[in-house]
């Protein structure tokens, strides 16, 4: 029998993704963004999706879809914004987002989950309440976990690249359990080598920006990752048309913005050009629009192509370039650098979107915010080996 599962802020899915290739079963997801529902939806229609703030979702839009006992696990990847180092003033923000933590517990007695398995930013643990304050998030967290019952628990930071997602991702981990004899611990890192960027991209052809033609057929190379990208069978997805590639659509660009990729080397940024050209030379190219006015540092990143990508965010489209094309890259991929099957298909909302609308969020974010599926499947494998030994003993 499979063990069940209850994925709060479920995005479009990175979590579900990687748990249901390791056996678990999703009975539930809540989910605000109605594009991230859509997709998550067409992905795993199996699941019930309840689109709604979290923090109005009752009981009874829970309980009929659980099993009579309860669940064996409750996953919480509440938003990053207020935790995140990125920017300028993100740091600055002190509002209610930074406690819906509070939300995952909650759902968890509701279902009278066995375990909570909680996924942040690493700078959750110096984030305070307030600017004045020392008091940290992550204490109080912990302390509300503890009083709600599930005082045993683990914190870990893991990096993605180190389970096989082809990118550099470091994230925070609470697992908890109200059984307090419960041996927990974290998925040991499997692999010893990075996934490169070339082995990500592996099968996918080049397309040209401002085209508008999609590809849909791969390239017929292969490397041991894009072969995993395509086995749904180890996703436990079913098979979908072979030899169609989706989601594989060249941006647009200006003529000044492909000749500023031109003169990127690969692990060069803006920041790299802002340093190169100086003077009236720069600002030539400003005038001209080469070079904007303002140099932002995470922006126009070409990637190595024998490395593994940085972080990939929910800024993707902007921040990276394809390691050898003058263009940024394609929704499918920035899902290879995040580990999503090449069988799922991000359907809802646009391919792109002003980043202030907060309502909606077009593809590149869906796949930015998500948590790379490799590294959940490794913490469900983990789990399911506590869970088992765990039902032995009560």
């Amino acid at each position: 029998m499979a063990f069940t599962h209850i994925d709060c802020f479920s995005g479009t899915g990175g979590i579900c993704t990687g748990l249901h290739a390791a056996g678990f079963e999703t009975k539930v997801a809540i989910e605000y963004i109605k594009s991230c529902v859509d997709t998550y939806s067409a992905n795993h229609p199996e699941v019930h999706v309840i689109w709604s703030d979290i923090r109005e979702v009752k009981e009874e839009q829970i309980l009929p879809f659980i099993p009579a006992e309860g669940v064996d696990l409750v996953t919480s990847g509440m938003p990053c914004e207020t935790f995140s180092t990125a920017g300028n003033t993100s740091r600055s923000f002190y509002d209610d987002r930074q406690f819906l933590f509070r939300e995952g517990i909650r759902i968890a007695q509701i279902s009278n989950a066995k375990m909570i398995l909680f996924e942040n930013v690493p700078a959750i643990t110096t984030k305070t309440v307030s600017k004045k304050s020392k008091k940290l998030i992550v204490d109080i967290l912990k302390k509300e976990l503890q009083d709600a019952g599930y005082g045993n628990y683990i914190e870990v930071v893991l990096s993605a690249n180190q389970f096989g997602v082809p990118q550099k991702r470091n994230r925070y981990f609470i697992l908890a359990t109200r059984f307090l004899d419960w041996n927990l611990r974290a998925p040991f890192p499997k692999t010893a080598e990075d996934i490169s960027v070339k082995e990500a991209f592996a099968g996918l052809k080049n397309v040209i920006a401002n085209s508008g033609k999609e590809e849909s057929n791969y390239s017929g190379k292969e490397s041991d990752y894009s072969l995993l990208m395509k086995n749904d069978e180890f996703w436990r997805r079913k098979t979908k048309e072979k030899g169609s590639v989706t989601n594989h659509m060249p941006m647009k660009h200006r003529a000044c913005t492909l000749e500023r990729f031109s003169l990127l080397k690969q692990g060069e940024s803006l920041k790299d050009l802002f340093d190169r050209y100086v003077g009236e030379e720069r600002e030539k190219l400003q005038e001209r629009r080469v070079l904007p006015q303002k140099m932002f540092i995470k922006r126009n990143y070409r990637l190595k192509l024998n490395e593994a990508a940085p972080t990939v965010t929910s800024h993707c489209l902007d921040e990276f370039v394809h390691p050898k094309y003058d263009r940024a890259l394609t929704v499918r991929e920035c899902a290879r650098l995040q580990s999503f099957p090449d069988s799922y298909d991000f359907c809802g909302g646009p391919y792109i979107v002003p980043h202030i609308n907060r309502t909606i969020q077009d593809k590149y974010e869906q796949i930015g915010d998500a948590v790379p599926p490799l590294l959940t499947y490794a913490w469900g494998i983990e789990i399911s080996s506590i869970l088992e030994k765990g039902s032995i003993n009560e």
